[in-house]
């Protein structure tokens, strides 16, 4: 039996076809776009094209969509297309086809403008309790998306995991004013604190999924690498944030001033992966603490996992000096 991996020419995609077949795991990789792990180009929104690929497959891991950076080059319909009703066809298939397990891909985005506080206000402990208030078309689509894994699981009885996952990407932020401010690697340090997760562990939590999605049935899942801050914290992390980490790791200042970083002043929402952890037995191995230890050892914070899949981009075409046509 199979485990069908869609996206299979993405960040998470890869890395998961990566992972699969070096455990000699049959996977079978589905995209639009063809690459080293695409086994079937076409699209999810082609309903005869999913069925076909649907035959013998005993778990489905949904990677695949429109992202944040196409809310500026792609219309409403085709997020429409891509991440609603391409997802509604591989429910349907995997429960028709009687797949054991169905993974999806959705998005800390999907919270929308529930995770920016007002001003003044502390930083937002998001968890999965907190409501989505989505703010554009990628926000709206990923949320109906879960909408359907939960009706599949309820009208089909598909077992359906929905893990919302954080950052991951390795490309330079999508706002100029903090591609302006701080180097890359910097940006991505500081949002191992409350807004990131590494590669690898995004992996784990996905095959963990699998493997436990019949037992759960239902369940959405914040993955998030986990926060070195509690409730306490959230009103000063708005005031000062950096002083926050310094008490919490002394260490970090000399570290960050060896290689001429800063810390962020202000910190306004933090990902809580209680949950995930507990019901999936997730452990992530990428928090601050890895990498301040990795800056002492002059290694890199990054997975090998994550530096084996490298930066994909997300369109074909360049934009000026900015990687995505927005900010």
């Amino acid at each position: 039996m199979t485990i069908l991996v869609t996206g299979s020419a993405g960040h998470l995609g890869e890395a998961l076809m990566i992972r699969l077949r070096a455990a000699g795991e049959a996977a079978l990789g589905l995209d639009i776009k063809p690459s080293r792990f695409t086994d079937r180009v076409g699209s999810i929104a082609d309903r005869d094209f999913v069925r076909r690929c649907m035959a013998g497959v005993r778990a489905v891991l949904h990677t695949a969509t429109l992202h944040k950076p196409h809310v500026a080059t792609h219309a409403a319909q085709d997020f429409l297309d891509t991440n609603v009703t391409g997802t509604l066809a591989l429910l349907e298939e995997a429960a028709a086809a009687g797949v054991g397990a169905f993974v999806f891909t959705s998005t800390t985005s999907a919270f929308g403008a529930a995770l920016t506080p007002a001003p003044g206000e502390p930083a937002a402990w998001i968890t999965e309790t907190v409501a989505p208030v989505p703010r554009n078309i990628y926000g709206v689509t990923k949320v109906a998306a879960e909408s359907l894994c939960e009706l599949a699981f309820r009208r089909q009885r598909l077992p359906v995991i929905v893990l919302r996952t954080s950052r991951f990407f390795p490309e330079a932020d999508d706002e100029a004013a903090v591609r302006d401010a701080y180097e890359t690697a910097n940006v991505q340090a500081n949002e191992m604190l409350h807004r990131r997760v590494d590669l690898a562990d995004v992996v784990e939590a996905h095959l963990l999924a699998a493997g436990k999605a019949a037992a759960i049935g239902f369940g959405r899942y914040i993955v998030s690498a986990t926060t070195p801050f509690s409730p306490d914290d959230l009103g000063p992390l708005r005031r000062d944030a950096a002083a926050v980490v310094r008490r919490l790791f002394p260490d970090c200042e000399a570290l960050y001033a060896a290689r001429g970083w800063r810390l962020v002043p202000q910190i306004d929402r933090v990902y809580v992966n209680d949950r995930a952890r507990a019901a999936l037995d997730w452990r992530p191995r990428c928090d601050f603490r890895h990498v301040l230890d990795s800056l002492r050892a002059g290694t890199d914070f990054r997975s090998p996992l994550a530096r084996a899949v490298g930066s994909k981009g997300y369109h074909a075409a360049s934009f000026g000096q900015a990687p995505y046509p927005v900010g």
